[in-house]
């Protein structure tokens, strides 16, 4: 899952971004309204995390601008205000919840799961595919009774590929959405990735495997599918 994170406070921006990457998402942060408009319109998020007060654009006038313009990802608003009526105003322009400052990191954290599950219909916290099953809030791969833990980036990865088996992910899309756009990380990292992903799944002896197709990216099949 990845999360557009705005704040203008770079101290709480930064820690809302390692609280959520502790939590196994992949995130982007910006500190500016304009900012967090053009990376929501322009990225894939499953989630967006806006401070209200920004400079700029506030977080209002970025709802409203992305629901204009037709983007559906969910928004968490982030203020200081706490009263109704400013609490009425963010919901009405768009956003799907509103969180008041200050807040605790469990009722953030409750609050973004809630809301990641009504984007569409509830998504189980656990992926199947050819009997290896990914365990979302574990972080646990298991085939039976064989069970490996994968690090974070690998989670990250291979719920991207067991959420589209047969699909292929391009290298770009693993780092956008793995590393973001700000990353100064080599495009090689992704092959090791990979080849650890790899190394657990055969391990499990599980009857799949992870093709690199030439040029473009990498999907997810039954191996033994392709003859």
């Amino acid at each position: 899952m990845k999360l557009l994170i705005a704040d203008d406070d770079k101290d709480i921006a930064r820690a809302l971004t390692a609280l959520f990457e502790h939590n196994n998402y992949s995130t982007d942060t910006v500190y500016n309204g304009t900012d967090a408009y053009d990376y929501a319109v322009c990225g894939d998020y499953d989630g967006l995390i806006l401070d209200v007060m920004m400079p700029g654009m506030d977080g209002l006038e970025v709802v409203k601008k992305l629901r204009s313009k037709g983007v559906t990802a969910p928004v968490l608003l982030l203020t200081a205000r706490g009263e109704v009526e400013d609490r009425v105003v963010g919901l009405d322009a768009g956003a799907d919840d509103y969180l008041p400052k200050p807040f605790a990191a469990s009722e953030l954290l409750a609050r973004v799961r809630a809301m990641l599950r009504r984007k569409e219909q509830y998504r189980s916290d656990i992926l199947e595919f050819e009997g290896m099953t990914l365990d979302l809030s574990s972080l646990e791969l298991c085939l039976g009774e064989r069970r490996v833990r994968l690090v974070s980036r690998e989670f990250q990865m291979l719920e991207l590929l067991m959420r589209s088996p047969g699909s292929v992910i391009s290298t770009d899309q693993f780092m956008e959405r793995i590393w973001g756009w700000d990353c100064d990380v080599e495009v090689s990292i992704v092959w090791v990735y990979i080849s650890n992903l790899r190394k657990k799944i055969e391990n499990l002896g599980a009857d799949v495997n992870i093709r690199a197709v030439r040029g473009v990216g990498y999907c997810l099949e039954k191996k033994h599918a392709r003859q």
